[in-house]
């Protein structure tokens, strides 16, 4: 229990360190979450971090991160790909409840997972959905609808970029979460985001503990011409 309470300490202290405000009933949903999550994790492969400490830093205070870069107090529509077991969107959801989010996942079982959790965390205007990117992104009530698109997941950002692109709307953002050590790999994906309508803004570093993070925000300028993304997989097998 101990543990427990040091960790909950990490992270008011880290939460206050963002800037953001908590109420009690939110640190709830926070641990409700966490305990969900640990429990399914027994049975299903969620999460390779399911310390408390170690979910805190890497999980939570991660995806609330994104604050140093948007303002995320306010009603807009945010689609978090790629969402896995529910990072960013969820820790986002609960920080701040105005933003609409659409979660969405390849595989099933998570998105069944993450509707118990919207369900068990009571959290409103928002929807889990299984489809992949290259499908989901045909269908006009989500191509070119987002404010802000958001992935925390592992892959290079030319092939982030085809995906998550043509979800924004002109004027909306694409912020992916990276890796400290990441001009390399805006760099080679440069072509990629001019073609698909976009411009890298910044590349926003910063320290999580001893963790090197980055952002990397770009603005979209035009719409994205709509063979992309190209069909199912190719994106990851080859980059534009």
């Amino acid at each position: 229990m101990n543990d427990r309470n040091e960790g909950l300490q990490k992270f008011r202290d880290g939460v206050k360190e963002l800037g953001i405000s908590l109420t009690e009933d939110q640190y709830g949903q926070f641990l409700l979450y966490y305990d969900m999550l640990t429990e399914k994790n027994k049975v299903m492969n969620l999460t390779a971090i399911t310390e408390f400490d170690e979910v805190v830093e890497k999980h939570f205070l991660d995806s609330l991160s994104l604050c140093k870069v948007s303002d995320l107090d306010r009603e807009i529509r945010v689609l978090d790909l790629g969402t896995g077991a529910g990072f960013p969107g969820i820790p986002l959801k609960i920080a701040f409840p105005k933003i609409r989010l659409v979660l969405a996942d390849s595989l099933n079982k998570r998105i069944l997972f993450l509707r118990e959790v919207l369900k068990a965390l009571s959290l409103e205007t928002v929807s889990a959905i299984h489809a992949r990117a290259e499908e989901l992104a045909e269908n006009r009530e989500y191509r070119e609808q987002f404010d802000l698109c958001v992935s925390r997941a592992v892959a290079n950002l030319s092939t982030l970029s085809e995906y998550c692109l043509p979800f924004v709307k002109t004027g909306g953002q694409f912020i992916s979460y990276k890796s400290g050590e990441v001009e390399d790999e805006a760099e080679k994906a440069g072509h990629a985001i001019r073609l698909l309508g976009g411009k890298l803004e910044e590349i926003y570093r910063f320290q999580l503990n001893e963790n090197s993070r980055s952002f990397v925000r770009i603005v979209k300028k035009k719409k994205t011409p709509g063979a992309y993304p190209r069909k199912a997989g190719t994106p990851s097998r080859s980059p534009l």
